[in-house]
């Protein structure tokens, strides 16, 4: 998921038009929710998720190249005087947080680890929290304990599911990505939007790319059939489908979201990509969850609504209002 890159403001159309931007932003919560049930498949046939991220980004990065430079418009002088955002946000909020994603999608169900990795607010409340001794508004807490709770049915810890110890812990170690995305793109910063998506996915795609090359990300893409509900495919659909859907058209749609509604309206709706994401990997992979996490699942995603909702403020007219889209 890479998931929300919102500001805090909420001006949008009425009307016809703000019909238009939900339709939008439930398309866009759609596409990104498409990344794990659509990639497990072809981990399960023998791709590593290293492998696998490192063409989704390359993909990803390839399409939005056109875009970035499109909306930078000439001033190099930006990038260059932002490369460490761009650097910290491609390393942490991209790599790190779609690489360990992948990880865990490979050991848990999809549901579950993207549930975990959507607690990265909640853990850039605690940071916060924890550097500024400032208590959080109510309304925060309350939503950080509705998560806590939604997230402890998810992992059924008072029941008989066995989970993956490593799946869990790539999924948290998503989450802090997830958390480093928020914070990095809640910054005040002269770059488009699209621009910084682009160049960070660069810069992460590269960085996985020097760590296959040494080693440390293990990397397997041997030319299988992917079976998938009601056929059998050759091993880059798949791979198209992630590089192009959860990523490059995910972003674009969540940009005329973000246009009709507002950002912060449009993040809120964002929040959707976790329901599609449960019922995509019930159809495709036969997924079931348990009752208590669907009623878990239903607690993170009001939990971090509420949480976005008490931290949400309002920017300088001067930041552009970024995209909105996961980390996943």
């Amino acid at each position: 998921m890479i998931d929300g890159l919102a500001t805090g403001s909420d001006v949008g159309g009425t009307g016809g038009t703000r019909g238009g931007g939900v339709v939008a932003g439930l398309v866009a919560a759609l596409a990104f929710a498409t990344s794990g049930p659509v990639v497990k498949p072809l981990l399960e046939a023998g791709w590593s998720p290293g492998a696998a991220i490192l063409v989704r980004l390359g993909i990803g990065a390839l399409l939005l190249v056109g875009p970035a430079v499109v909306a930078l418009g000439g001033r190099w002088d930006v990038l260059r005087a932002e490369w460490r955002l761009v650097v910290a946000f491609g390393a942490l909020g991209v790599a790190a947080a779609s690489a360990l994603y992948y990880q865990a999608v490979e050991r848990l169900p999809v549901a579950v680890a993207l549930l975990v990795e959507y607690t990265g607010p909640l853990l850039l409340l605690a940071w916060t929290w924890a550097r500024s001794r400032r208590t959080p508004a109510r309304q925060t807490l309350a939503g950080a304990l509705l998560a806590t709770v939604g997230l402890a049915l998810v992992l059924d810890l008072t029941g008989g599911l066995a989970l993956d110890a490593v799946g869990l812990l790539c999924a948290f170690g998503a989450a802090v990505g997830n958390a480093a995305y928020f914070l990095l793109t809640g910054r005040p910063t002269r770059l488009p939007a699209v621009t910084l998506a682009g160049a960070g996915m660069l810069v992460g795609w590269a960085g996985l790319v020097v760590l296959a090359l040494v080693g440390v990300l293990p990397v397997a893409a041997p030319a299988v059939d992917v079976a998938v509900p009601g056929a059998v495919v050759p091993w880059w659909v798949p791979l198209l489908v992630v590089g192009t859907v959860p990523t490059a058209f995910a972003y674009g749609v969540s940009a005329v979201s973000v246009r009709l509604l507002g950002d912060r309206t449009a993040s809120f709706l964002a929040l959707s990509e976790v329901l599609f994401a449960v019922a995509l990997a019930w159809v495709l992979l036969d997924e079931v969850p348990l009752p208590v996490q669907l009623v878990g699942a239903g607690l993170v995603v009001a939990g971090v609504a509420l949480v976005r909702r008490g931290e949400a403020a309002p920017v300088p007219a001067t930041v552009e209002a970024p995209l909105v889209a996961p980390a996943a």
